[in-house]
Formats: structure tokens, sequence, C-alpha cells
């Protein structure tokens, strides 16, 4: 959906399911319109977390500045609350350089919690029954407590992954102290209207297409060292740090932990990331009001960044 309310700022959102091409798009675009680019992935913004993740090189910026990269080390606190703080921090800065804000990402609760300035206060929160919740988790496993979760908030589990077991925590304290599911109180910030003026664009493509993409993404990682990455990174970091519970890493960390065999650990990482993109398409669809860019339509990325443009009036 694209915005034209004079009062508020411009804010650009880039979206969609991993490997659909949003950050060649993105750069294209931000070099038309004159944007910075913030990352709204919950990934690439720790540092040596560079192969496994994708993240965007130096020479793929062609000059543009982009925020929410290489910030913070694996071991650091990361939230959708901090996200959001951090990333309106950086739309004013970048408001300030006379430049529009191009928010960039696959993690739609992380634009969602931008787009429409979501409430996250932490007076619903209880250090008391965050442990007691934590040590459910050591002593019965991820599962169980996802299955709570699923008792009382069926709803929270279609966007909370099992593996997100900090989410899981947090849903499970919300219920507890409000006797209310958190996807309500989700659905009543999701209600609001948006803060900023949004120009909102998710990027699609045909699902086989989409998926041999991420196959042969995956292929590329391990060519360029994703096996020495994680192996560095295992050396360093606890295992069960959300940073080392992302896509790329956990899968590897079980090969190098003797848990299965480097093709399984491919294979299920292969399989997963589909699943997740699946997943994220069916988040967007579900949860935004924007435009659908169908990138089959156009020969590169350029010709998809032009044709957003054209979209909101630049060109």
């Amino acid at each position: 959906m694209i915005n034209t309310d004079i009062n508020k700022k411009p804010l650009i959102v880039i979206a969609g399911p991993t490997a659909c091409g949003k950050t060649a798009v993105s750069v294209k675009l931000a070099q038309i319109i004159g944007g910075e680019i913030i990352s709204a992935d919950s990934m690439q913004v720790y540092k040596y977390m560079d192969i496994g993740t994708a993240k965007i090189r130096p020479e793929e910026m062609h000059g543009i500045k982009h925020y929410l990269v290489d910030e913070l080390y694996p071991d650091e606190e990361y939230s959708v609350a901090a996200f959001k703080n951090k990333a309106k921090a950086y739309i004013g800065e970048i408001y300030g350089k006379g430049k529009i804000p191009i928010l960039v990402g696959g993690t739609g609760f992380y634009i969602n919690a931008v787009v429409y300035d979501n409430d996250f206060s932490e007076e619903c929160s209880d250090e008391t029954l965050r442990s007691k919740l934590q040590e459910c988790l050591e002593t019965e496993g991820k599962e169980a407590l996802y299955e709570r979760l699923k008792r009382v908030d069926p709803q929270a589990c279609e966007s909370i992954h099992m593996n997100n077991t900090k989410r899981v925590i947090r849903a499970l304290e919300y219920f507890e102290l409000t006797g209310e599911p958190i996807s309500e109180h989700n659905r009543r910030e999701k209600q609001k209207k948006p803060y900023y003026d949004v120009s909102f664009f998710i990027l699609n493509m045909d699902r086989e297409r989409l998926y041999s993409r991420i196959d042969s993404r995956i292929d590329e990682m391990l060519k360029m060292g994703l096996l020495d990455e994680v192996k560095s990174l295992y050396a360093i970091y606890d295992r069960n740090l959300v940073s080392m519970q992302g896509l790329g890493y956990k899968e590897i960390i079980a090969y190098l932990a003797g848990e299965c065999t480097l093709d399984e650990a491919v294979n299920i990482l292969k399989r997963d990331t589909r699943h997740f993109a699946k997943r994220q398409l069916t988040w967007f669809k579900h949860q935004v009001n924007g435009t659908w860019v169908d990138m089959d339509s156009f020969k590169s990325s350029v010709d998809a960044a032009r044709f957003i443009a054209e979209q909101m009036g630049v060109l």
C-alpha cells in the first residue's frame, strides 16, 4: 500500500522471503531515490556472522549507507524492542541528511514494530516468572514449552517458531501475567495507523524458482567458507545463544558436535530454509497490506527497482 499522508514523513519498506532479491533491489532503489538502508534482519546485525546470514558485502553496497548491519557481537542481547528503538533513531538520522529511509528485510515482526510504532513496554514482565519458564525450557525442552504456548495461544504459534525460545517464553510470560494471549495484544497493535507515510513492497517469485535459489545460495555459502565461519564461532560462543540458533548456524553446529553428517546438516538447512521462506510469505500475506512485486516479471534488479520507484511516483 502506498500512502500519501503529507503530515507524515516517508518510509519505504522492501520485504519478502529469503533469497528473493531484496538486497540488490533495495540498493538500486536507494540509488534512484536518494535513500539509505536500515536492515530489518534479526541476524545480520551480528558481527562475524557473514556467510550464513547472506550479509551484504561492502562492494555490493555501491556507496549506500547501511544501518543495523555488523553492530552487535553474537552474545549481545537483541530484541524486537531494541531493534525498533535503534531503527527509529536511524530513521531520524537519515531524515536529517535529507534522504529517504528504506527498511529492508524478511523479519515481518520487526518491520511492523517500526511501521506501527508498536509498544514493547516492560510493564508486563516478571523476572521470577521468566526464570521459571527458562528453567522449564532447560528441564523439559523447547518442544514441551512450545506445546504449552499452543494450548493458551495457538494463533501466536503461527508467527513464533519453536526454535525462537526467547519469543516463546515472552508470549507465555505475557499470558501468565495478563490472562490475555499476546496475539491479541499484537492484533491491537496492528490496528494502529502507520507511524510514517509508508510505501510497502513485498518481493515474490515462483515458488519453485525461489526454492531453487535457496538451495543454490546454500551451496554457494558452503563454497565461500560457511563451515569455517561456524567452526570459528562455535569455538567462542555458546551454541544455545539466540544468534547461534539462526538458520545456517545451528545445523552446521550439529554436524560439528557429531550429531549428524555434513550432508545431513546441509539437507536439513536447505529444507528448513525453504520452510522458513514459506512461513515468511504466509506472514506477509496475512499481516501486511502492501504492493506485491513479481520478480519473475523483471529481467534484473534494476528493472524491479525502477518499477517500485514508478509506483511511488518518483519516475
